[in-house]
């Protein structure tokens, strides 16, 4: 280990941690927090300062699953923001879950994905599930005791949720699930599966339905976990569906009701992508500011100076959308899809390039495990290609502004 680049990195220090990010928070995004919002960022930050950020390192240079971090924020009743206290949650806003996300990712991107991933197989179940299912599952996602995936993307059908070939055939008890699903966050270790498959191919997204699946169903087996550019601290596998016999009473909602229940998630995924980007330029930004402030003891020089300035303004702008954003879901439910997509493809494509633009800044200091700033270029990456790539988020904001302008026509 290089120890005088080490020193450079405070993760190991949660006082100089937490005092940093405190010194970085914005008088303009924090007027956009009500108290509330603002104290569940600051108990996420204590808990990622203490427990999160200390063990990231490890975790991707060894791809050691972080449940250890995971666990400690679950531990401390924050794994459930936006879920009900009946359901071990605590009601709190969809802006109070995209700070703490940011302050996850901020800390450690790996856990900030499986915290989302724990939320984004609990959700559709609160949403559309019956009450059994629904007491069965979700409070035990919440608090951590289980680890849940949604499976959607197949080899043949990523963003396209309506060629989907998984096939669940009506049975006289219930479906026979047949299949594959890759790229399936947390696979290999979820003990619950929400699973998007069709009842007919023919059908297109009417035919598409969502069943909850217990991990341990016979039929139901695993790949080996992909070997990733980044997000070490997390696994990424594939399902496999063989003859899975799921119960009737397992469905969510109706046959048919898959493509509605996809559409409602994904607006939630998309905010958790969107601050997994903010918060991952947060990290690049400070951890590179540290670094060249202990370097250039003397005085910065005039181009650093100019590049963190810009740096810095980009972030408060990605901050500042994506709480707009989340305020506007918690407000009106379903904003107009263009702006999901802004949020979600502005917000990660933010994280990268600034990641990017730290290590430039940084200079052969940017390449060093030690300092972390690779680790989050690495991170980014994928933030720009889950929960629909931003391609396709373009796509769909192109489409909303000709829906727009051709009521001028």
């Amino acid at each position: 280990m290089n120890y005088a680049v080490a020193a450079l990195n405070i993760d190991h220090d949660p006082a100089a941690y937490s005092a940093l990010y405190e010194a970085l928070d914005e008088p303009a995004a924090d007027a956009l927090l009500d108290e509330r919002e603002r104290a569940v960022r600051s108990a996420v930050r204590a808990v990622v300062a203490h427990d999160v950020a200390p063990r990231a390192a490890a975790a991707d240079r060894d791809h050691l699953f972080v449940h250890d971090s995971y666990r400690a924020l679950a531990e401390a009743g924050l794994a459930g923001l936006i879920f009900p206290q009946r359901l071990s949650g605590t009601g709190d806003t969809n802006v109070a879950y995209a700070a703490a996300v940011e302050e996850i990712a901020t800390g450690c991107a790996a856990t900030s994905l499986v915290y989302m991933t724990q939320m984004h197989a609990a959700y559709p179940i609160m949403t559309a599930g019956s009450a059994e299912l629904t007491e069965r599952y979700v409070p035990r996602l919440v608090n951590g005791s289980l680890y849940g995936s949604l499976a959607i993307t197949e080899p043949n059908a990523g963003s396209d949720v309506a060629g989907l070939r998984t096939v669940a055939s009506p049975q006289p008890s219930g479906y026979l699930l047949n299949g594959s699903k890759t790229f399936i966050t947390t696979g290999d270790r979820a003990d619950v599966i929400v699973c998007f498959a069709t009842v007919d191919r023919r059908m297109g997204r009417h035919g598409i339905t969502a069943f909850v699946l217990d991990a341990a169903w016979r039929g139901l087996s695993t790949g080996k976990p992909f070997a990733k550019l980044g997000m070490h601290g997390s696994s990424t596998a594939e399902l496999f569906f063989d003859d899975v016999t799921v119960p009737a009473n397992h469905l969510l909602g109706e046959v048919g009701d898959g493509w509605r229940i996809v559409m409602d998630s994904v607006i939630k995924s998309r905010i958790s992508a969107a601050a997994q980007g903010v918060g991952i330029a947060r990290a690049a930004y400070a951890r590179t500011l540290v670094a060249v402030n202990r370097l250039h003891a003397d005085r910065l020089p005039d181009e650093v100076t100019s590049a963190l300035a810009t740096l810095r303004g980009q972030i408060l702008q990605s901050r500042l959308l994506l709480y707009a954003v989340a305020r506007r879901v918690d407000s009106e439910g379903a904003p107009a899809t263009g702006e999901i997509s802004i949020m979600k493809q502005t917000c990660t494509d933010l994280g990268f390039r600034v990641a990017r633009d730290a290590m430039r800044i940084l200079g052969p200091y940017g390449d060093l495990a030690e300092l972390g700033v690779e680790r989050y270029l690495r991170d980014a990456k994928v933030t720009q290609i889950y929960d629909g790539t931003n391609e396709v988020q373009r796509m769909l904001i192109g489409r909303d502004t000709a829906q727009r302008t051709g009521r001028l026509r």
